[in-house]
């Protein structure tokens, strides 16, 4: 599995509106080919951060391009992207082992 890793910043005073278009934008991200789960965090010391995590199947390319050159990444965009204050920072990791729980 290919987890992409995204930094968010959103504009500050606009975080809520964000939550609310990224429950949106979520909907659209789950109907992607090879798309497996997502994850949206917002952090504590800097509220207008943001880090989402996407879980697709065993490819970079699953996001790079099966998603971002699709008409379901315009979508997603459109909703999410008037909140950026910044483009977001992407990378992608491969899932080397089981999640560990306590």
């Amino acid at each position: 599995m290919i987890v992409e890793h995204a930094e968010l910043a959103v504009t500050a005073g606009r975080e809520a509106e964000f939550e609310a278009a990224f429950e949106e934008a979520r909907k659209v991200l789950a109907k992607a080919d090879g798309f497996r789960w997502t994850e949206l965090l917002r952090c504590e010391e800097r509220p207008e951060a943001y880090l989402l995590l996407v879980g697709w199947e065993e490819s970079v390319e699953a996001h790079t391009v099966g998603f971002r050159e699709s008409e379901r990444f315009q979508r997603w965009r459109a909703l999410v992207g008037p909140f950026f204050a910044k483009p977001p920072t992407v990378e992608h990791y491969r899932k080397l082992g089981d999640h560990l729980t306590g």
